[in-house]
């Protein structure tokens, strides 16, 4: 990162997004004239391989070669690019609980964004989900145990390494007992500091003591044990005391967006960037609209100038590091590796399945009612879902099939459908936890991406962990009777 001069200092301690698919003039113009060098990419900045090649090459130009450049590629539902392989969810992950499995995939991961010339991605998920009501987790956590998603996520983080990928493990402190969404509201946590330290805390202590973890990502959250005024993100106990104090974190500290409503409704977009940087933050995802980025950017620029935030070398210095670390490597990524890791994602895929209550599969030919949404929208952080439609084409060639396709799970009539004396068979295929499910009485239930959906449905479950091709391959294979479901819950769906 070049020398800027003290009245440009707030930009390399901040990370935007650009509007579009294609680097225009103005935002251009706006990167420079801040010295910004870290931007985030999100689905509405991707159209196709060579499409985003050019935008990060454009990128790179006004940035630098310094230039940070991130993603949310996850696996599962949170996968930016619909062009590349899908890699499995991180609970599919842990259903098949194989850390050469998960070094595997996050290398396979990894791989294709090197050649596009992003070198940071926001992942792993090192939050336990332990509250069913989870509405923003669920499949995104490798589970609940703490060794289990140390040990699996410490794979795939060092997967990811090993292709000259940044990974960013993320919501520190933990995001995974919460039934609120900070994309909404400002969660709080309750619980005692000895519980976080033995759920919590668990896994990010275990991936900070092996010095893999190059970044962490906080959470907007108030942990009421730590801090009981402000969110994670905002808290030097959290951030300063906690993270680098206690834990000896040494890398690069982001806030997850400050767009969302848990800080944008509660402390405003200007004066939070101030108050994440003072906590202890070394870079602040400042996205959205353009007057958000630049009252963040002034905000943080004042503070600077008035004294107001201290060690912004050492920040720097880190961010240095990563960037150097992490330069783009100008690798490619054939045809042949692409196949190959697509097949890699096939077969993960195959292990993370999991039978719940002893499931029978209807016979092969046999008269099939597929009930399911018409489709799911995509939802902040999440994409959208598998449609009926395309979940029909997988099952046709199976079954005598017919669909009931609905917007609302209240709308089926489900006596009516048990009088027909069809095999019935529901999906859920939302994020989200409906309802309206809880009156189904299907044959067989397929839990195609909230596996606590099968909570709400009392009745034998195939759960996949996700809706992707690879995942519905998977389920078609276990339908035909080519594979068993030997995949084990990683979490309570007793």
């Amino acid at each position: 990162m070049p020398d800027l001069p003290n009245c440009r200092l707030a930009g390399p301690l901040v990370m935007v997004d650009v509007p579009g698919p294609d680097l225009d003039d103005d935002t251009a113009e706006h990167l420079r004239r801040h010295g910004i060098r870290a931007v985030c990419l999100f689905g509405k900045n991707i159209q196709d391989e060579s499409q985003l090649a050019r935008l990060v090459t454009d990128l790179r130009a006004v940035m630098g070669e310094d230039a940070l450049i991130a993603i949310d590629q996850e696996g599962g539902g949170v996968f930016r690019t619909t062009f590349l392989p899908f890699a499995p969810s991180a609970m599919s992950l842990g259903a098949a609980n194989d850390e050469d499995l998960a070094r595997n995939v996050g290398r396979a991961v990894a791989r294709p964004l090197a050649a596009l010339g992003i070198n940071w991605n926001f992942a792993p998920v090192l939050d336990l989900n332990v509250n069913a009501l989870n509405p923003v987790i669920g499949d995104r956590a490798f589970g609940a145990d703490p060794e289990r998603v140390a040990r699996l996520a410490s794979a795939w983080l060092e997967g990811s390494l090993q292709e000259g990928v940044a990974g960013c493990v993320k919501h520190f402190p933990g995001h995974g007992d919460t039934h609120l969404d900070s994309h909404l509201a400002l969660p709080r946590v309750s619980k005692a500091r000895d519980v976080l330290d033995d759920v919590e805390l668990a896994p990010f202590r275990r991936v900070f003591s092996s010095g893999r973890a190059p970044a962490v990502m906080t959470a907007h959250i108030v942990f009421e044990a730590l801090d009981e005024a402000l969110p994670a993100t905002l808290s030097g106990a959290v951030l300063t005391e906690l993270l680098r104090d206690e834990l000896a974190f040494d890398g690069v500290v982001i806030t997850d967006s400050m767009g969302m409503a848990a800080i944008d409704a509660n402390f405003g977009r200007g004066e939070a960037g101030v108050l994440a940087l003072r906590a202890g933050a070394d870079m602040v995802m400042a996205l959205g609209r353009r007057s958000a980025q630049e009252a963040t950017l002034e905000a943080i620029q004042s503070a600077l100038e008035r004294g107001e935030i201290q060690g912004v070398e050492r920040r720097l210095a880190r961010l240095n590091a990563l960037a150097e670390r992490f330069r783009a490597s100008g690798r490619t990524y054939p045809d042949e590796q692409r196949r190959r890791d697509e097949q890699l994602f096939d077969e993960a895929w195959r292990r993370g399945l999991t039978a719940v209550r002893g499931p029978t599969r209807p016979n092969l030919g046999e008269r099939v009612t597929l009930i399911a949404l018409e489709g799911v929208d995509r939802s902040f952080v999440s994409e959208a879902g598998v449609r009926g439609e395309t979940l029909a084409s997988f099952l046709r060639d199976l079954y005598d099939l017919d669909t009931v396709f609905v917007q609302n799970p209240g709308d089926v009539d489900w006596p009516a459908l048990r009088a027909s004396g069809r095999f019935l068979a529901l999906a859920t295929t939302s994020r989200h936890r409906a309802e309206g499910w809880r009156s189904a009485t299907p044959d067989l239930h397929l839990a195609l991406w909230n596996p606590y959906a099968v909570l709400d449905v009392n009745a034998p479950a195939i759960v996949t962990y996700g809706y992707r091709a690879g995942a519905l391959r998977a389920l078609a294979a276990y339908l035909k009777g080519e594979m068993e479901a030997l995949g084990t819950a990683p979490v309570d769906l007793r």
